[in-house]
């Protein structure tokens, strides 16, 4: 019984340090890592905005993980939450439109990616919305990390805010935030010498270079390397993969985060004017 007791002793004393260390560290700015009455104190203290990343699961060339479109958009919605200062973070929507099923057209002809209706991803968001607002989010932001859905997130934010006039709760479709990754850095590229067949629509120099800055595990750079150049065949379109880096990404990733925390507070003091 006495080495019991000096056995829980010691593992409390051992333990204590690491308690208040997690105790003191500052809360995590996405929504399923906090604990219920963490996030209720949040948003009491000012906490109003809540970041829906939406992804999507597809292919991206042999080269690149299918979890590119939710990676990449859980990461930057932490980034842009953090820069806010006052947003929290949504579990990322990881089914997303991504073309017919029977016979497959576009990614869905690629093992691996998922599909669901327009209107199942509608209601998905639509629901997310709802459940935010009745937890006390004043404004819930849509980010798309895909460009197929960017209609479907405007529509669902319209639906909500004519339903919602007289609330104080508001829906943002930011569209900045994909246009920033795609047109934007696409522009960035341009200006170091890169060629639009080089810097493509998919998978290819820009793509890639985004995810090698952001989590360099999830490209398979051995592929990279190879003397010809991944086409429309392998899930590669309007471009050229091959020298791509982590150092052209992070331009990308400040682009984006930089554009839309900005269209953001735009869109949020519209709301208020």
């Amino acid at each position: 019984m006495v080495r019991e007791t000096w056995c829980l002793g010691l593992c409390a004393a051992m333990l204590a340090p690491a308690v208040a260390a997690r105790a003191q560290s500052p809360p995590s700015v996405f929504l399923e890592e906090l604990t219920w009455t963490e996030l209720r104190g949040a948003i009491d203290a000012g906490q109003t905005t809540a970041i829906v990343p939406i992804g999507g699961t597809e292919q991206s060339g042999p080269a690149i993980v299918l979890g590119k479109h939710n990676e990449r958009v859980r990461f930057l919605a932490g980034r842009i939450a953090a820069s806010l200062g006052n947003a929290i973070v949504a579990p990322v929507i990881a089914y997303v439109p991504e073309g017919r099923i029977d016979p497959p057209s576009s990614h869905m002809r690629f093992a691996g990616t998922i599909s669901i209706p327009d209107e199942v991803f509608e209601r998905t968001l639509e629901y997310a919305a709802r459940s935010l607002r009745t937890h006390g989010f004043r404004d819930i932001v849509l980010l798309g990390d895909h460009g197929g859905y960017q209609k479907d997130l405007k529509s669902v934010a319209d639906r909500l805010n004519r339903e919602w006039a007289h609330s104080p709760a508001r829906v943002h479709a930011i569209a900045e935030y994909y246009r920033a990754s795609e047109e934007g850095f696409a522009a960035v590229l341009r200006e170091r010498g890169f060629r639009d067949d080089e810097i493509g629509t998919h998978a290819a120099l820009a793509d890639t270079s985004l995810m090698l800055a952001i989590d360099p595990g999830a490209v398979r750079t051995e592929l990279l390397k190879q003397p010809t150049p991944l086409g429309p065949a392998q899930g590669v379109y309007g471009g050229d993969p091959r020298r791509a880096s982590a150092q052209l990404g992070a331009l990308g990733v400040e682009q984006i985060i930089s554009q839309t925390v900005a269209a953001i507070r735009a869109s949020v003091a519209r709301r208020g004017s």
